[in-house]
């Protein structure tokens, strides 16, 4: 059964930071890219982040661009998310997804989804 288990949300402030983690069981995980996406009510689900298997390739959205960075450890099965200088309207869920795809930011090509963490900015 796979299973991604998102960990590390919760009340951030504005400038500040929050780290995310993802541990993944019951795929085999090296051969999967990994990516976060985040859903605000009232917003459509929205891509922030993916690596690559191996790790060698990141990209990201426009929105978290030189503020986020995602990272993963493939001996441990994690995947992370470091979010600095945290903005109000990063206020949202945010998701840990994998897939075989290499078109990261179409979120309909991801194999599997977490159930999610909150994290809230506030000012």
């Amino acid at each position: 059964q796979v299973q991604l288990v998102e960990s590390g949300g919760g009340l951030g402030q504005a400038g500040g930071s929050l780290r995310l983690s993802c541990a993944a069981s019951g795929i085999s995980f090296s051969g999967y890219h990994m990516g976060w996406a985040r859903y605000a009510p009232g917003k459509e689900r929205q891509f922030v982040a993916a690596i690559t298997y191996s790790g060698g390739s990141t990209t990201y959205a426009d929105s978290v661009k030189g503020r986020f960075t995602v990272s993963r450890d493939n001996a441990k099965n994690m995947v992370y998310l470091q979010m600095n200088n945290l903005k109000t309207e990063d206020t949202a869920v945010y998701y840990c997804g994998a897939t075989r795809s290499g078109i990261f930011s179409r979120l309909s090509e991801y194999d599997y989804w977490g159930k999610g963490t909150q994290v809230t900015v506030s000012t």
